[in-house]
């Protein structure tokens, strides 16, 4: 299956038909603008807007008492009007006939702020007289982040230890960096209700927020997603606020309204990857055993949060990592600040968590004097052993496999001694670290892994396929075309897949957390197996035998056994339709129910899990402090493969985000306000940065995700910070704060001279 077809979106995208929301445009429509604050705390004294309404092409300038029905949505404001919180709040809307009268209103509104005190960072948060940001709140934690684990006892497993050591770790806020910003258009149908274009990631979610924004119910909006240029988890909020605000403008006006975000607004609006502060206590035996951990996680949620209370509670699942621990007490939260606000981004707190457990395992070694690979051939987890959330893992555990594959194919003992016998006086100093990781697949025990898919066979036989996931880059639609094809035992080329469209689909949550094929692939299947039946059915009948005895491949339909006697699929599914059979079917899964104790953090929480380890071999320019990686081995279990293709696409685009947050990528303040809210300054990894890359996967049986994939998305990336971190450990450059760049390096480099 996974070498069938090319990428189904592949030619329109690199020959430029692909239309993006920023490509649309639809008579008479209006050109939208929002007026942010520039403030990290404050009060609002007045907006003053008689001069931008009298600048020629203004049509509608709005304030948050002209808004029809909700202010916020969520916990994130459509319009602030009494009090903003952070730099991307907005205070105004306009809609206006050219770009050049929205930019010349914009700047003719007058706002008089009253300065209120700031909280800038996480230990500021948690002082005790520090400012609350929230009304009815006591004091800066966002409200249900906290996730705890309990399994053991902590004082009695560190009692038993012979060694242990505390660390503290750092992450920052990163940028998701998709090369399309977020635009939309919304126009009316002829029922008032609305029509939403827009690039957006999770397109029921930006529903909500749109009917919240106008007032509406959720049946008179329909969002149609546009293709979309990239995402990781940024295009929730920032696209559900643009999408509210262009509706309201769009109903108070009675035209179209297009808007679209610069680069700058789009950083400064939309959430980023949340910081953490990561305090570890681990405690081991002389031989390696490890006998407890402890762990207090704080994510900085910014100004406002609604992911934190779902993503730590991935982080506290996944805070020890692959590892089989006995005693465990781990806590999570989140605070508030007067910054941007943290959100979904590609790992969902994997990678920070990731990049403290591995960077630790490492230290723990250094401190027992033991190999980085011995201590965790120790402690691994695997088969019918027990998670630290009390799962029992009874599927295959491949930790240690990816883990000695990926070293092996790194040639890792040789360099790794080699690195160890480098001449103090040389001008680099070259070293070779990994990490291994595990993922839960799909949303387990956070939220129903529910989903819903549409298949329609057309007369003609050609086949028409509407998921309620959203692909957004990563190759969804290709996935699908091959999962569909293989139930209806026909060619891809005949499947054509539809972007979602609100009203066309059931609504099946959010395409977040790695679910696109592990779960969305299941409905699909079951819609192609009903269809299936149908025509095995009315195949049955003129071959003169029992549905039971047939068999679907290459487009055609035959009896098991004896091929010669065959009907092609386009024979069959004429006569089906001509017949009034069905040809339409949809599909819906909905999993198990999931049992979670959520004061002892006990539970099963995932279906299945994917296995990784990414070898990362680095080196450092002692005159220049510039940190190059060498080259990178990626290697993972994903169950079965379904396209290789995309999946190593995955792989190559995860170590290229995975080098960024360790190697540069950072958004930076000065006093709370972002200072580089643009790609001159907020560097990413380019093709001239990415080394040479080894990508392998290992295929298992597993049961859990459709036609036994597992998750891959997400685990491409979680591993590469902490295997690049380690790596220039072993060159002699501990680093506990990501990313590690070169003036820190070079810092060191001088304290040593």
């Amino acid at each position: 299956m996974a070498d069938k077809i090319h990428r189904i979106d592949a030619v329109e995208k690199v020959t430029g038909q692909t239309k993006f929301a920023a490509d649309l445009h639809l008579p008479g429509q209006l050109t939208g603008r929002v007026l942010r604050c520039h403030q990290t705390h404050a009060r609002i004294r007045s907006i003053d807007t008689s001069k931008a309404c009298k600048v020629p092409g203004v049509v509608s300038i709005m304030l948050a008492g002209d808004l029809p029905a909700h202010t916020s949505w969520s916990t994130y404001p459509i319009l602030s009007g009494e009090h903003v919180r952070y730099q991307g709040d907005a205070v105004a809307l306009i809609a206006a006939e050219s770009e050049q009268a929205a930019e010349s209103a914009l700047a003719k509104i007058k706002v008089e702020y009253e300065q209120l005190p700031s909280v800038l960072s996480i230990e500021e948060a948690l002082q005790e007289n520090a400012p609350v940001l929230h009304e009815g709140r006591t004091d800066n934690r966002v409200a249900n982040s906290h996730w705890p684990v309990r399994q053991g006892n902590v004082a009695a497993g560190f009692a038993q230890s012979e060694v242990i050591l505390e660390r503290e770790y750092r992450t920052s806020h990163i940028e998701h960096a998709y090369i399309e910003p977020e635009a939309v258009l919304v126009t009316t149908d002829w029922d008032d209700s609305l029509i939403v274009f827009g690039s957006t990631q999770n397109p029921f979610n930006t529903r909500r927020a749109v009917a919240a924004a106008a007032g509406y119910p959720l049946s008179k909006v329909r969002v149609v997603q546009q293709a979309v240029g990239g995402s990781f988890g940024g295009k929730e909020e920032s696209m559900g606020l643009l999408a509210g605000r262009a509706a309201i403008l769009c109903l108070q006006t009675g035209r179209p309204v297009k808007m679209l975000y610069s680069r700058e607004e789009s950083i400064i609006e939309s959430s980023k990857r949340h910081p953490f502060r990561l305090r570890y206590k681990v405690g081991a035996k002389r031989d390696g055993r490890i006998m407890a951990l402890q762990a207090e996680l704080v994510d900085e949620g910014g100004a406002y949060n609604f992911q934190a209370q779902f993503m730590n509670w991935r982080a506290s699942v996944h805070a020890a990592g692959a590892y089989r621990i006995p005693n465990v007490k781990v806590d999570v939260y989140a605070v508030h600040t007067n910054r941007i606000f943290g959100g979904a981004m590609r790992g969902y707190s994997s990678p920070q968590i990731i990049f403290a457990q591995e960077s630790l395992m490492d230290e723990l070694a250094a401190e027992l004097g033991m190999e980085p690979l011995a201590l965790r051939q120790v402690n691994f987890l695997h088969e019918n052993d027990t998670t630290i959330t009390g799962q029992v893992l009874t599927a295959a555990v491949n930790a240690e496999k990816v883990t000695l594959r990926a070293l092996e194919l790194a040639d890792y003992v040789r360099k790794r001694a080699e690195y160890q016998e480098q001449s103090s006086e040389a001008s680099v100093e070259r070293g070779i670290g990994f990490a291994t990781s595990f993922r839960g697949c799909g949303l387990g025990a956070e939220a129903p892994d529910a989903t819903g898919a549409i298949v329609s066979v057309q007369s003609d036989g050609s086949i028409i396929v509407r998921s309620s996931l959203t692909d957004m880059g990563q190759g969804l639609q290709t996935a699908h075309a091959l999962l569909a094809a293989k139930e209806l035992g026909v060619s891809p080329e005949r499947i054509v897949c539809k972007s979602v469209d609100t009203t066309a689909v059931p609504e099946g949550g959010m395409t977040v957390a790695s679910r696109g094929t592990f779960a969305g692939g299941k409905p699909l299947i079951l819609a192609a197996g009903q269809i299936r039946e149908t025509l095995f059915r009315v195949a049955s009948r003129r071959l003169d035998c029992s549905p039971a005895e047939l068999a679907a491949e290459d487009d055609w339909i035959f009896v098991i056994g004896k091929p010669e006697r065959k009907l092609s699929f386009d024979e069959v599914v004429a006569t089906a339709f001509w017949s009034g059979y069905p040809l339409s079917a949809s599909g819906w899964f909905q999993p198990d129910p999931v049992e979670w104790d959520h004061a002892a953090g006990q539970g099963e929480a995932f279906p299945s899990y994917s296995y990784g380890c990414v070898v990362a071999d680095v080196e450092v320019n002692k005159i220049t402090g510039m940190a190059t990686v060498r080259n990178l081995v990626s290697v993972h279990d994903v169950g079965q493969v379904i396209h290789l293709g995309a999946a190593a696409g995955q792989v190559y685009g995860g170590i290229a985000m995975g080098m960024g947050m360790a190697l540069m990528e950072e958004v930076t303040f000065r006093q709370g306000l972002v200072s580089n809210p643009n790609f001159d300054k907020y560097l990413v990894p380019t093709a001239m940065d990415i080394p040479e890359v080894v990508c392998e996967f290992i295929e298992s049986k597993d049961n859990s995700g459709a036609a036994g994939a597992k998750s891959l998305g997400e685990a491409a990336l979680e591993a590469v910070a902490a295997a690049v971190a380690n790596a220039l450990a072993a060159a002699g450059f501990r680093s506990r704060v990501l990313p590690v760049l070169s003036e820190s390096l070079l810092r060191e480099v001088n304290g040593r001279r």
